[in-house]
């Protein structure tokens, strides 16, 4: 019969994890207003080990008592940065060591699964209305997006960057033996 871990089960699963991960993930979140979207960006990104996140632009931030409700204290758990133009967050994630993938829909963008996630990677999010910004845009090391073939223009931020997040983590873990 199957059953839930105990909460004991679940660190020892976790912990595991984590010593099979040594890449860092970076995230910038450009002009990503609403703050349940926040909240669950910064969620995702505690959830999936990112280092740093970088906000631009007017995004709001993690203190919002809207988006604390959603990140349910895990803003805590990533070190962030208040808001600044779009190619300074750029710039302070390069200067960190990442590459910086724009998750957005152009002409040039690759898969996301076709993308090279493993590795130092910073990955940017754009507004829930208008995307990543044409100089955050010009700024970045690269470009992906999400296939998707459903008759949906696009994703949720909060959702895209969780899914990029996944999968910057799955390639990591591609080779690692079954755990």
């Amino acid at each position: 019969m199957r059953r839930q871990l105990r909460p004991t089960d679940v660190k020892r699963l976790n912990r595991t994890w984590r010593r099979n991960t040594s890449n860092r993930l970076g995230l910038i979140v450009e002009s990503v207003t609403g703050p349940f979207n926040i909240g669950s960006i910064f969620r995702s990104a505690a959830a999936f080990g990112v280092d740093e996140i970088w906000l631009a632009g007017n995004a709001t931030p993690p203190t919002n008592p809207k988006a604390g409700k959603t990140a349910l204290g895990t803003e805590r758990l990533v070190t962030w940065h208040e808001a600044v133009p779009a190619t300074e967050a750029v710039k302070a994630a390069r200067e960190a060591g990442y590459t910086v993938l724009a998750i957005e829909l152009t002409g040039e963008a690759l898969p996301l699964h076709k993308a090279r996630l493993d590795r130092d990677v910073c990955l940017v999010v754009g507004s829930e209305d208008h995307g990543c910004s044409p100089a955050l845009l010009d700024a970045a090391d690269g470009v992906c997006y999400i296939p998707q073939v459903g008759r949906v223009g696009s994703f949720n931020v909060a959702v895209a960057a969780a899914i990029a997040l996944a999968e910057a983590r799955r390639q990591e873990w591609e080779n690692l033996p079954d755990s």
